[in-house]
């Protein structure tokens, strides 16, 4: 009956004191240092905001710039730094509002006019955390080719 007993608390003392699996955990200090190799790498003249986002505007565009609430419509093809696609959309883009997509696309696009492209560097907090979603894993930084062909 001690050896059961003391078996039973060995256990209950060790799930109590294993890693939690649902802790997020904060990759900004990994995603940074990823995005700037990134950007070294391709030879991207990127800025980066407050947020820690990285853009690049290849073309400003001459059209209305969105504010953060704004139904836009853009084309894009997402990728993670080592070139994988995970997503793209055809050249006629997608419409949204801002305010219903990742927090890195509701600032990024907001850093362009009608018909400007460029480059959204995003780290995880920006984007699915450090649980990700579907074919994103956690923790991943996002690249995203941006076409702002309007807002709407």
């Amino acid at each position: 009956m001690k050896k059961l007993i003391l078996t039973f608390s060995l256990v209950l003392f060790l799930s109590c004191t294993s890693n939690n699996d649902n802790t997020p955990k904060d990759y900004r200090a990994e995603n940074d240092k990823e995005i700037q190799d990134y950007i070294t790498a391709n030879n991207l003249n990127a800025q980066s905001s407050t947020s820690g986002l990285y853009y690049v505007l290849n073309e400003q565009g001459t059209g209305t710039q969105p504010t953060f609430t704004d139904n836009v419509t853009v084309a894009y093809k997402g990728y993670f730094t080592n070139g994988t696609v995970f997503d793209e959309s055809d050249a006629s883009g997608i419409s949204f509002n801002l305010q219903q997509v990742i927090a890195g696309w509701t600032e990024g696009i907001t850093y362009f006019k009608e018909g400007g492209s460029g480059i959204l560097l995003i780290p995880s907090h920006l984007a699915y955390g450090s649980f990700g979603n579907g074919s994103i894993p956690g923790g991943a930084v996002l690249i995203f080719d941006i076409n702002l062909i309007s807002v709407d």
